[in-house]
């Protein structure tokens, strides 16, 4: 395993483990919990430290799963979860928005440290910029967390890099959490730079552009009933037939390289920074073997150069999420 250091210390594997989907609510209906704590074990096991969940996902059940499966194992890994939405700590109970007033984000932490079953959060992040609490109150609640010794590091997720600077000067930023891939590069204008300035990680979720950069996906797939990508512009039929030209420009290198498209598309994100560790989920054990087979996969600076000027004529497709959610990051 390869090891990189995000923001002012935190050493985590160059590739993390996204676990979102193991219970369900995204791509459709959620895995089985035993098959579940193996993969974790499994990933670990090959050299994986990082761990992404959230009390968002389930509500609350994924912190569980992490939870079961970490705690032999917790002093060697690292945990990243968030809070952030109104969501009842103890129920689950969601409420309608989010919530990041420093009395909720306490009860929040509290609840995760039970679940998670144990007694500090490694990475903790700010899961949606809340428009109701200054920023400034987010990142002291976090702080005096910090003091606690209940948390060991900040974060921010989706949040604009003017949020970013004004939450740094209370409480440093470890890492920001956000989607970048070759499918959505909208982090290169603004935020990366900003991070680089900052000495802030970065850790990019959605890395294979929820899966379409896999090379598995084309426009006559048909998505399960719950799966969230049925109602993502950039997924829509026409969008997809036109988003193949990125997957096909992939798949050539892919086949030159001797890699998967996957392989590929990780090794392109991992290029860009040293200090970017990118989290992709899967709930399948070859996927996960796949995914860090990436870690061996070096691009020459030509290989790169190539990428970046194919990458630059074609004009991908479609929002990268549907409107009302797009409304709900700091973006």
């Amino acid at each position: 395993m390869k090891y990189r250091t995000l923001g002012n210390g935190l050493q985590v594997s160059a590739l993390g483990l996204g676990c979102m989907t193991m219970t369900g609510a995204v791509y459709g209906s959620a895995a089985d919990k035993q098959q579940m704590i193996q993969l974790l074990r499994a990933a670990h096991e090959r050299g994986v430290t990082l761990f992404d969940t959230a009390e968002a996902y389930g509500p609350l059940t994924n912190e569980s799963l992490l939870g079961e499966a970490l705690a032999p194992i917790r002093d060697q890994v690292i945990i990243a979860t968030k809070f952030g939405f109104d969501i009842d700590p103890i129920t689950g109970a969601r409420g309608t928005g989010t919530n990041s007033r420093p009395e909720h984000i306490k009860a929040s932490v509290e609840a995760s440290l039970k679940r998670l079953r144990t007694d500090h959060i490694d990475l903790l992040y700010q899961h949606r910029v809340d428009p109701a609490v200054p920023i400034e109150e987010v990142a002291g609640a976090v702080k005096e967390l910090i003091t606690a010794g209940k948390v060991l590091h900040f974060g921010l997720s989706e949040a604009s890099v003017q949020t970013i600077r004004r939450a740094h000067a209370v409480q440093p930023l470890t890492a920001v959490q956000s989607e970048y891939s070759m499918f959505w590069r909208g982090p290169e204008n603004e935020l990366l730079p900003t991070l680089e300035e900052l000495g802030i990680g970065f850790v990019p979720f959605s890395p294979l552009g929820a899966g379409f950069l896999t090379g598995q996906i084309d426009a006559n797939t048909q998505f399960e009933a719950g799966d969230f990508r049925n109602f993502v512009p950039r997924f829509a039929e026409e969008a997809r037939k036109a988003n193949l030209a990125l997957v096909n420009m992939v798949k050539v290198i892919a086949t030159a390289k001797g890699a998967t498209p996957a392989q590929i598309a990780l090794a392109w994100l991992l290029a860009q920074k040293p200090w970017i560790a990118p989290i992709p989920g899967t709930t399948k054990l070859h996927r996960l073997d796949e995914n860090l087979g990436a870690l061996n996969m070096e691009l020459t600076t030509d290989e790169l150069a190539q990428i970046s000027s194919q990458l630059a004529k074609i004009e991908v497709q479609g929002e990268r999420l549907p409107e009302a959610v797009l409304k709900m990051t700091g973006l």
